[in-house]
């Protein structure tokens, strides 16, 4: 295991997030502290970080973490842990077969952890059953690339996207989700490239495109159909390209061509014909198109056709293996290509070989191993199916959260109570996983664990360890090869650090390849111990398909046929349409980025955004509360009006769980309903109702000290600087949170005409907690009280804010530098500021991370249509 870095080292390591794999170059501080600056070498990022890399040296702290290994409630030794877990596992396929057992696995692990993982399930137990998390992400890419191109291959870099003339975001809030991909962007578009966004809502990317196309959700097939047969017409298809590298199956050009004129196209999409007019001119005038895709393409039940759809485009036009020229799916955790690499879906073997016969034999030789999974796993909706069916007897969960992330996350907890046995690799204590755990295991985290993950583009770099493991943790590699060793292969797992097991990867990758595939790491089979510490950032593949040669037997790539299903029509009960994703400075299940207070900012509570007018018809209040339903379940939110949502759409985010909040538990809503190729759940258009909630009170409370959620009717955590901060709103008796707050010397003022109560705690003269509540008054701002946690008592504590004047900044828009709404609006008027580099240059903002420069730059043209009257 690798040593931590000694203070004042300058350690270069990667990432923590999304898929774009930025470098970063950390600097230890202290015991469990690091400043955090971009990498100015790594060819991702370039020196520039988005808002959750910029602050992740917030997030390294040891609170909540699991430090011990853990049977039941009891702390226990790490010798009798990993004996359990082996023992259960053994027992479980001795008596009911090797497929009665399944791991469950994450984008979070590195791709050392995830090939140890892989070779015990696939090689030694002998089932495919395991499956990653990443089968919610970008499986149906997956099986897109596996069609199309015969084997999972990106044929893009973000060197394509600046040579491009055209770029098409398909179902990606880029400038939210992947920020310097984005920035990137902005560029080559800065420079004379066109941006075209589709997606159904008018998100942060849509601003500055040359054009949106706000399709109904599940309409991409007859869009990208219908581009495809306008090129047809217009003479743009490559006939040459595709008569020496691409297959064409018997009726293909007729099956695109039905239904797909303007006409018809603009109807099943809902976009007005001058509109898609527009598009089909801005693709045949830019031949170097890049088309990047992302969780509006992929999560969906027809997944797989739509990045079809999107690839056979591309194939058909010839643009593919050319710069500038590319389809480009964009992921979205840190190491999902690493997982897809080494075989972590269980629709994989290993090394980008599927289960054919021979596949099967040659990954057995190699791990001269006793046994090899027959067939493909039960991908991830079927294996908690399953497990609820009782079919599944142990699970082994690994730095993931299914109980949350999962659709129909109620059925899954219900599968997990009736689970035999589940053992947990976590770094958290807590999660909404850990009461159905018969055993935890502490693994390290980001800053302590050692290996590589793989980018969006095929870039390979390496994570390194900044800090020793605290308390017991361990590395995943190394718990799961303890694991491996207990169940009786110990010479078959004797790894001693993460290069043996990257030397073992590369072998397989190159074993008896001869250039079948172009996953091939042979370069590195011989790669010394102190190289891999020092191993730069490489790109596997070259220029894929830049001789238009693919990895398919013939050579040859296909084009796909797929048609447009029909869209179902709204449903009487279920009128709306749910869709999910993500917030900018938020991810997945908020275990590490909600232990940021500046991150905390910019969303501090789960919202649903719905179109005014649907809001009217429902009796909704911006800012107020509503419940939204589904046939799977239902859960509070808070309402935000967004004219930029389409009319019956609305939108909410993944990240709440039980342990921030009483509502936004987003993932008990989507229906389990799966992509037929792929696998992967349909997360963007589940049938939905919405209705107004009206609570006796609301009110928030502040506190230094950590304390459960307070149990009322809606409940939000975040952390701020000194403490938390909840928000509250409730219907009965507001007396059990007021007798859960800390002890202390109270100092309380009722207002019994609004039906407000304050409460102030001190201890030795400073405030530890305070609680405001009211009927019908008006409540304080927040930012002021919580600067006063932990200091001395002031007469104004009650009032809420200091006497005099107090700037309001309004909603924190640039987060690196803490500027306000209302400081930029003033600021653009006083000033007379024009663009976002010159609110730049006046406040900073939109100067660092660049994630924020979208919203400045729809404030800047709010304030113009303003001014114009």
């Amino acid at each position: 295991m690798s040593q931590p870095r000694p203070i004042g080292d300058q350690v270069r390591t990667t990432c923590a997030y999304c898929g774009v794999g930025c470098g970063i170059v950390a600097t230890r501080t202290g015991a469990r502290a690091v400043e955090i600056k971009g990498d100015p070498e790594h060819p991702a990022n370039r020196g520039r970080l988005c808002s959750k890399g910029t602050h992740l040296g917030e997030t390294v702290g040891l609170e909540g973490r699991l430090l011990h290994p853990i049977i039941g409630k009891r702390r226990a030794s790490w010798d009798k842990a990993l004996d359990l877990v082996a023992k259960r596992f053994k027992q479980a396929i001795a008596e009911h077969g090797p497929d009665s057992v399944a791991f469950y696995v994450s984008g979070q692990l590195l791709t050392e952890d995830y090939y140890v993982a892989n070779k015990l399930m696939k090689g030694f137990i002998g089932s495919g059953n395991i499956d990653t998390n990443s089968r919610l992400c970008m499986s149906s890419a997956v099986a897109g690339h596996v069609r199309a191109f015969g084997e999972d291959v990106v044929p893009a870099s973000y060197d394509d996207l600046d040579a491009a003339d055209l770029i098409i975001l398909v179902g990606s809030n880029t400038a939210w989700c992947h920020p310097i991909v984005y920035q990137r962007i902005r560029a080559r578009c800065d420079a004379g490239a066109k941006l075209v966004v589709i997606d159904p809502r008018r998100t942060e990317t849509c601003e500055g495109a040359d054009l949106h196309l706000a399709i109904r959700p599940g309409s991409d097939v007859a869009l990208m159909n219908g581009l495809l047969a306008h090129c047809r017409e217009a003479g743009l298809v490559d006939e040459a390209y595709l008569a020496a590298s691409v297959n064409v199956p018997e009726g293909f050009w007729d099956g695109v061509g039905e239904g797909s004129d303007l006409w018809s196209v603009a109807r099943t999409c809902e976009v007005p014909a001058a509109d898609l007019r527009r598009f089909y001119e801005l693709f045949a005038a830019h031949p170097r198109t890049v088309t990047l895709f992302s969780q509006g393409i992929n999560q969906s039940i027809r997944g797989t056709d739509q990045v079809n759809a999107i690839l056979n485009l591309h194939l058909a036009t010839g643009r593919i293996g050319k710069q500038g020229a590319a389809p480009f799916s964009i992921t979205g955790q840190p190491n999902a290509m690493g997982g897809r690499e080494v075989g972590g879906l269980a629709s994989s073997l290993a090394s980008h070989m599927d289960f054919a016969p021979e596949n099967r034999a040659r990954v057995q030789r190699f791990w001269a191993s006793p046994t090899i999974a027959p067939k493909a796993g039960l991908k991830a909706v079927d294996l908690f199916r399953a497990m609820g069916e009782g079919r599944i007897k142990a699970l082994w969960i690994m730095a993931t959260n299914p109980a949350v992330s999962m659709p129909d996350a109620g059925a899954v907890r219900e599968a997990l109570a009736r689970c035999p046995f589940v053992a947990i690799s976590d770094v958290i204590a807590e999660t909404d996983c850990t009461p159905f755990a018969h055993v935890r295991l502490p693994a390290t985290g980001w800053g302590e664990k050692d290996g590589t993950v793989t980018n969006s583009e095929r870039l390979v770099s390496r994570q390194r360890a900044l800090f020793e493991a605290p308390g017991e943790a361990r590395p995943d590699w190394w718990i799961i090869k303890e694991v491996g060793r207990r169940m009786g292969w110990p010479g078959d797992f004797a790894y001693a650090r993460p290069a043996d097991i990257f030397r073992e990867h590369a072998r397989l990758s190159a074993y008896q390849n001869d250039g079948t595939r172009l996953f091939d790491l042979g370069d590195k089979v011989a790669i010394g111990n102190a190289d891999y510490q020092t191993m730069p950032p490489f790109r596997w593949g070259g220029d894929p398909f830049a001789d238009g040669r693919f990895p398919t037997p013939d050579g040859r790539a296909r084009l796909v046929a797929v048609s447009q299903m029909p869209l179902p029509a709204p449903l009487a009960n279920w009128p709306m349409t749910l869709n999910t994703g993500r917030y900018r400075d938020q991810w997945h299940t908020m275990t590490r980025t909600g232990l940021s207070p500046k991150l905390s900012r910019h969303r501090e509570e789960p919202l649903v955004e719905v179109h005014p007018e649907d809001a009217a018809a429902q009796g909704l209040e911006d800012g107020g509360l509503a419940r939204v339903s589904t046939p799977q379940g239902a859960s509070l939110f808070r309402v935000q009006f967004s004219t930029g949502q389409r009319r019956s759409e609305i939108f909410t985010p993944i990240h709440w769980t039980d342990r921030q909040s009483t509502g936004g538990r987003t993932g008990l809503l989507p229906r389990p309903l799966v992509d037929p190729h792929s696998g992967q759940p349909g997360f963007k258009s589940t049938p939905a109702k919405i209705e107004a909630v009206a609570p006796a009170w609301r009110g928030f409370l502040i506190t230094t000290e950590a304390m459960e959620r307070p149990d009322c009717l809606w409940a939000t955590r975040v952390t701020v600087p000194g403490g938390m901060l909840f928000e509250l709103e409730g219907d009965g008796d507001a007396q059990a949170i007021e007798a859960k707050l800390p002890r202390g010397e109270r100092i309380e003022s009722f207002d019994r005409a609004r039906g407000s109560h304050r409460v102030a705690v001190m201890r030795d003269g400073r405030l530890v907690a305070a609680l405001f509540r009211t009927e019908r008054g008006i409540l304080p701002r927040r930012e002021w009280l919580v600067e006063q946690l932990g200091q001395a008592a002031t007469a104004a504590l009650l009032a809420g804010a200091p006497p005099g004047a107090r700037e309001d900044r309004g909603p924190i828009i640039c987060l690196c530098f803490d500027v306000g709404l209302k400081t930029i609006v003033a600021a653009i008027g006083s000033q007379q500021l024009t663009t976002v580099e010159a609110v730049g240059a006046a406040l900073s903002a939109g100067t660092n991370c660049g994630s924020c420069r979208p919203s400045i730059r729809r404030i800047l043209e709010e304030n113009r249509s303003a001014a114009n009257g």
